[in-house]
């Protein structure tokens, strides 16, 4: 079976380690880099975002969005830039969109998939790729299992084997709002995590923050329609144990840096901050959690406060 060819819009870590995955899986890959695209296609390796990992002789780096042409094409982009990068971009050929984006969009409120529908042609299939994975293990070609949504059952069917490899196990769903809402909620809960360990609470108090931080995931994704399932399977309780018990999360990083009172460093993006306070800003849900994380982000509570706001909350049944 000849290898699909593939295109990838952003070369951040996630963008990259795809790239390599599927090259190596024979893939033709062609990856849009923003900035330094002849540097990184020169030198074979994208030192900045994903350094030490060698890109396959199947990749080939462009800065020029005209050349993606590939009839998949994969949208790396984070969420908030989402909605700019294809109001700006030359209309793509692709006829499946694949978002690995994670979030809310601040400005509408949309998720990923809603953001690219503004945009795509009438014929062109939209799916979220999200799920329990780190850049280097894909990187590095280590057993990953991730969702793919889409309501198009055939086009599901065809992506999954079109994108999975020895390595990259995908599994797919329908349930585009469930994946896309765990990817998102996910990142809240792990702020809090970090910041659990951030202030030294320790991995009980973690472990109780992620199992109660889970049933507000499930509370909000129900009430948008999702399906209990999707949140506990891979793209909802998969991501979370992986982003809430790795420092390499940058949301646990996020949220240790702001219980240790260290400045976060305002190159990364923390997709659960935005997606936190399109929470608190909705009193009609119960997301004590999300808006714990909201008002000490913005410093509009102290940890403590934050501390004892969530303690003496009223004793109920699980």
């Amino acid at each position: 079976m000849t290898p699909t060819p593939i295109d990838i819009a952003g070369a951040g870590a996630f963008g990259t380690a795809l790239a390599i995955t599927l090259g190596n899986a024979g893939h033709p890959v062609r990856l849009w880099a923003r900035d330094g695209a002849a540097a990184i296609d020169a030198a074979r390796e994208n030192t900045r975002r994903l350094p030490g990992y060698t890109l396959p002789p199947t990749v080939r780096v462009t800065g020029d969005l005209a050349e993606l042409t590939a009839p998949i094409l994969i949208l790396a982009i984070p969420t908030q830039k989402m909605d700019e990068f294809l109001g700006r971009s030359a209309p793509f050929r692709a006829k499946a969109l694949v978002s690995t984006a994670k979030g809310i969009h601040r400005a509408t409120g949309l998720g990923p998939t809603a953001l690219i529908a503004r945009h795509r042609g009438a014929d062109t299939a939209i799916a979220q790729l999200t799920g329990p994975s780190f850049a280097e293990d894909l990187a590095r070609g280590l057993p990953t299992a991730l969702t793919l949504a889409c309501t198009d059952a055939d086009m599901a069917r065809d992506l999954q084997h079109a994108l999975s490899t020895p390595a990259l196990r995908l599994y797919i769903t329908s349930d585009v709002i469930g994946a896309e809402l765990g990817g998102a909620l996910k990142n809240v809960i792990a702020i809090a995590a970090g910041a659990v360990m951030g202030a030294g609470l320790g991995e009980s108090a973690r472990a109780a923050l992620m199992a109660r931080g889970f049933a507000e995931m499930r509370r909000v994704a129900r009430a948008a329609g999702a399906l209990d399932e999707t949140l506990s399977g891979l793209s909802g309780l998969g991501d979370l144990v992986l982003t809430c018990t790795s420092a390499k999360s940058r949301n646990t990083a996020f949220g240790m840096a702001l219980a240790e009172g260290r400045s976060p460093d305002p190159a990364v993006t923390v997709e659960g901050l935005a997606t936190a306070e399109e929470l608190a800003a909705r009193p009609e849900l119960d997301t004590p959690i999300a808006d714990a994380v909201a008002a000490l982000a913005t410093g509009a509570l102290t940890l403590d406060a934050v501390i004892d706001m969530l303690l003496r909350r009223p004793l109920k049944p699980e």
